[in-house]
This record gives structure tokens, sequence and C-alpha cells, in this order.
């Protein structure tokens, strides 16, 4: 697995054809108060534009492919990968590859009001120092032990300084282009009582009676998936070629993964890939899955010395902090 195309370029920029796996349509993201983010293009066209998933959630969703759900475990091509888990008398909780904020999550490093053991230990490693400047290279020396997937996701430990933060090296969002809406309805039938009002419980508030409801979706002329790769960031990490080329490959394990099993987005959003290019640098060939699957275990045991012995460190959680 050669990375030496990308050595001189800032970033790493792929964008994949989508489109519904079945039929036309497809349910957005939706916003409590906004509905669906949708907007226009400036120019004289004013095409209608929709925010099909965010960045937020395609981090989200790229941070869960490397997790096996059915023998909760990391994937079998990223074994010996460091992270965190969290236990609880003896029993697993979580663990900082599901954690919405990794390790800066409250089962992990504590609360500002109190760390625990492993959050204390993690702030002795950091020396930080307010002081001083911030020191990326050994912030990232410190992640890159306890979990190195935070050098990819970012993190802000804002329990222990207000500088110890990096922003998100991948990210990724998915757009749709000259969109239409597609509105529909039904009802909610109550088999006993249509009414909801015999019983006196509440009516349709507690699900009694006949229930309509109004709903959304939409067509597109295209669906495009984005995503970035930030190489400058992590060649500032200075953490040397090898924990660079493997952070890169699990940066393109993770989309290449999300692309092929993680685009059933909602019940009534299925896509599949139509297409994959890259849109910079233009001459340079991506992995297949398959390939990244192959050489991800020599890179993870070639950068090994840079992780935590064990590689993946166990917390007491304890109840109250």
């Amino acid at each position: 697995m050669d990375f030496q195309a990308l050595k001189d370029h800032n970033r790493l920029l792929i964008q994949a054809n989508l489109k519904p796996l079945q039929g036309s349509r497809f349910q957005p993201t939706g916003f409590p108060d906004l509905g669906a983010a949708t907007y226009s293009l400036p120019g004289d066209k004013k095409e209608k534009m929709l925010l099909l998933e965010s960045a937020q959630s395609v981090a989200n969703r790229m941070e869960s492919t490397i997790w096996d759900e059915a023998n909760q475990s990391i994937v079998k091509p990223l074994d010996g990968l460091p992270y965190v888990i969290v236990e609880q008398e003896d029993r697993f909780l979580t663990n900082s590859l599901l954690e919405a904020h990794r390790l800066n999550s409250p089962y992990i490093v504590g609360s500002s009001k109190k760390l625990t053991e492993f959050g204390e230990k993690i702030k002795q490693e950091l020396q930080i120092d307010g002081s001083k400047p911030f020191n990326l290279h050994s912030f990232a020396t410190v992640l890159a032990k306890y979990d190195i997937n935070c050098l990819l996701h970012g993190i802000f430990l804002e329990k222990m300084s207000g500088v110890s933060r990096i922003a998100r090296a991948l990210s990724g969002f998915i757009e749709a282009k000259n969109v239409e809406v597609v509105r529909m309805g039904g009802v909610k039938n109550d088999r006993v009582d249509a009414t909801g009002k015999a019983d006196d419980k509440g009516g349709s508030k507690e699900g009694y009676g006949n229930v309509p409801y109004y709903r959304e979706e939409y067509t597109a002329e295209t669906i495009t998936a984005y995503f970035s790769l930030d190489l400058a960031q992590i060649q500032s990490y200075r953490l040397g070629i090898v924990v660079e080329d493997l952070l890169i490959a699990i940066a393109l394990y993770k989309i290449q993964a999300f692309l092929d099993r993680g685009l059933r987005l909602r019940t009534a959003c299925d896509l599949e890939m139509v297409t994959l290019e890259i849109r910079k640098p233009i001459t340079y060939k991506l992995p297949s899955l398959a390939e990244l699957e192959t050489a991800l275990p020599k890179l993870v045991k070639a950068a090994s010395s840079a992780f935590a012995d064990p590689a993946v460190t166990v917390v007491e959680r304890i109840k109250k902090l």
C-alpha cells in the first residue's frame, strides 16, 4: 500500500455519485425546528439543493464502520488498533470508538469537576501547561497511543484545557441537486376505537384513535457524497511515515466501507453508489475495500510501537464522578 503519490498534496478529495437503491424517492435528514435542509444556489438558475446528510452525521457513520456490532469488537483488519473500553461491574458498557466525543467521553475521562483515574493519567501525559504554547506533536502522540481514530475525527479535551483540541482531518457530507418535494400522508388506524375517546385515556397524544399524518420525501437529479482527507494536518502531527500511512489507510477504509455497506441512512433512504472518482489529486488511484482489508493488518503491526501496551485500555466506570 503506497501513499507516496499523496505526500506532496494538502488534500485528498473524493466524490461518489449515488442513487436510491429502489425507486426514485428518498428521505433526507430532518431537524425538529427546520425540517429538511433545503437551499438555492446563487445565480440565475437558482438550482434547488438539499443537504441529505450533514458532516456530523457522515462522520458518525464513518466512525461506526470499524466496529463489528455483531461480535462487539473492532473489525478484523484493524485488530490491534488502540482504543479504550469502559466496563461496569466487569460488563462492557461503551468504548472510545462508539462515544460521540471519543476519548473526551465523560465515561472515559470524567467530568470537569472530577476526572477519572484514566483522565488524570492522560492529563499528566499531556503535560498541559497554560503558560506554554500548545504542543500539537505531544498531543497527537498521546492520542495515537490510546485511540488513533481521534487524529482523524478530531477531539476537544475541554475538561483539561481550552486549547487541547484538533479539527477533523476526515470529513464528508451528501448533497442532492435539483430536488423536488414528494408530499404524501397516511393514517395510523386504531382497530378498537377510531375516535380514541371511548376510554378517556388521552386520545391521540397517547396513541389512541385513528391518527392521520403528513410527510415529505424528495427526488433529485443527482445525489453526491463528498469526502475530504486533510493530508497536511496528518503530516503536521509529525508522528512519522509509518503512522501517517496507517492514518491514511484507515481513512480510506472508512470511506470505502461506508459506501459499500453504510448507505442505508434511514428506513426511507437507502442508497447505492454508482461511480466513485478522485477529484484531487486526479492521478491518484484509490485502493479498493478488499485491498485495504488486506493491507491494514500489516500497517497496524508496523505502527504498534506508537500504541499503548496492551493496545486496548480498560477503564472501570465510576458511577458518581
